[in-house]
């Protein structure tokens, strides 16, 4: 397996736009295609009139904030490049149940061979941006930073992202090669690992790649003093009480920005925020999403 091969995005490019500009993003949604039509459908050659046209709507069931549309209308275009999908709602929007996000036009064997895949990466993006958007509203106006982590769902890591995106988070690093994020276990392997000498591994890191950013996990506040000798642009507290996360705060201050982690819910983000730290890292918005109850409504014309 080759790793050296560019990502279909990086956390410091992705922008709230069409994910699907993006060459390799096309390509995930041509095999998500294939897994499902594979040599035809078969229900629809068998039933369908191929001549008869169709108005179609993307509709969700449920509220939601939306994410995902030009990846279903990438789906639909690569399905039957002659359908017509018209975007009412764009992503980022919250809407309430009932509400059409798409609008489709055109041959009604095609809108049914596409609508599955098309609902499923919605459904699971509009999931994603919903969960974050309610994150972001619980520490809204402290102004503290929600972000996402590596726990994506492999190959669909830019999809759900982007659904971070739209939902009002921010991106973390994309994947191991953007950013050194030193964690327990490499403090365990790692040569010299003195938890009162963090300082020294921070060195390390900043001498093998002095041009990324370098974040340093700890534990407690000594560990936290120990990592700050070397100001470290990032100090990620995990698993920490608050009090022991307002003093790391408070010690961090003007020399490096503090990230809370570790199986923080959506009834506790609040009193994190509240401690000052400047990120809270939540594996839960891509990993335990639920995917939003999405439809595909239709009528002969």
């Amino acid at each position: 397996m080759k790793i050296n091969e560019e990502p279909i995005s990086g956390a410091d490019n992705m922008k709230l736009n069409d994910i699907m500009r993006d060459s390799k993003a096309v390509a995930v949604v041509q095999a998500a295609l294939l897994e499902d039509i594979g040599s035809g459908d078969v229900t629809t050659l068998a039933l369908v009139n191929p001549e008869i046209s169709a108005t179609g709507e993307i509709l969700t069931r449920e509220p939601c904030v939306v994410a995902g549309v030009n990846v279903a209308c990438k789906v639909l275009e690569l399905v039957d490049p002659e359908l017509h999908a018209d975007v009412i709602i764009p992503d980022g929007e919250l809407v309430d149940a009932g509400t059409t996000i798409i609008s489709i036009q055109g041959k009604a064997a095609s809108i049914l061979t596409a609508e599955r895949t098309a609902l499923n990466f919605m459904q699971r993006m509009c999931g994603i941006a919903t969960l974050t958007r309610k994150f972001v509203d619980a520490v809204s106006p402290l102004n503290t930073m929600i972000l996402d982590t590596r726990k994506t769902t492999p190959i669909l890591r830019a999809f759900e992202k982007f659904a971070v995106l739209c939902g009002g988070g921010i991106n973390h690093r994309f994947g191991l090669y953007d950013r050194v994020l030193v964690k327990d276990n490499h403090r365990k392997l790692w040569e010299g690992g003195d938890p009162d000498r963090l300082d020294l591994a921070v060195d390390a890191a900043r001498k093998a790649f002095p041009d990324l950013v370098i974040e340093m996990e700890i534990e407690s506040i000594q560990e936290c003093k120990s990592a700050l000798r070397s100001a470290p642009e990032w100090i990620m507290l995990d698993n920490m009480s608050c009090d022991a996360m307002c003093e790391c705060v408070e010690l961090c201050r003007g020399i490096s920005q503090t990230e809370a982690s570790g199986g923080i819910t959506l009834e506790r983000v609040r009193e994190v925020a509240e401690t000052g730290v400047d990120a809270v890292s939540l594996g839960c918005l891509t990993h335990s999403a639920r995917a939003v109850d999405l439809s595909l409504e239709w009528s002969v014309d």
